[in-house]
């Protein structure tokens, strides 16, 4: 065919090839945000306990003994490590991380968790703490590499993050 000759595809055609790359490039979109929603949930929903067994305020770190252990939640004695802090009696803490009766655990009280009063709640601190308070990240990447592996074709990216989650669960129950 000589170039006088080319044939132009119709107004209709070029403007449902458009409106279709135009459609891709929304579901791509779409799904990139529902990623980082995820993403973002999951680190929101973490740092609530991640912040005290991070970086806990003076007089809110310590020791905790667990006296008795009910379905979900230990409860047992605060006693506070260096000055500024007072002992309590009513703390709490969850039964996944203080399993077993007269263990003492290294822990921070959560603030705005009736730190001041009766029912105050205790985040573990150290390594073990820290791991399991970022598992609800870690949980959040896992079903993110599923979005970002189906919805965007990025197996490569979508093995990291699975791996990445993986590896925070699996550090957290072995320190656990």
């Amino acid at each position: 065919m000589s170039p006088s000759t080319v044939r132009r595809r119709s107004r209709m055609r070029r403007a449902g090839e458009s409106a279709y790359g135009l459609l891709l490039l929304a579901k791509a979109g779409l799904t990139a945000l529902l990623v980082v929603l995820l993403a973002a949930a999951g680190a929101w929903t973490s740092w609530d306990t991640a912040e005290p067994a991070m970086f806990p305020e003076d007089g809110k770190r310590g020791t905790f003994t667990v006296e008795k252990c009910g379905t979900d939640r230990c409860h047992g004695s605060f006693t506070p490590r260096g000055d500024g802090g007072r002992a309590r009696d009513g703390v709490s803490i969850s039964r996944t991380v203080a399993e077993g009766r007269g263990r003492t655990l290294d822990v921070a009280l959560r603030t705005g968790s009736a730190g001041d009063g009766p029912d105050a709640e205790a985040v573990r601190t150290g390594p073990a703490g820290t791991l399991y308070a970022w598992v609800p990240l870690a949980g959040a990447l896992l079903l993110a590499s599923v979005v970002v592996a189906g919805g965007l074709r990025l197996r490569r990216t979508a093995w990291v993050l699975a791996l990445l989650g993986v590896g925070v669960m699996g550090a957290s129950a072995l320190t656990l």
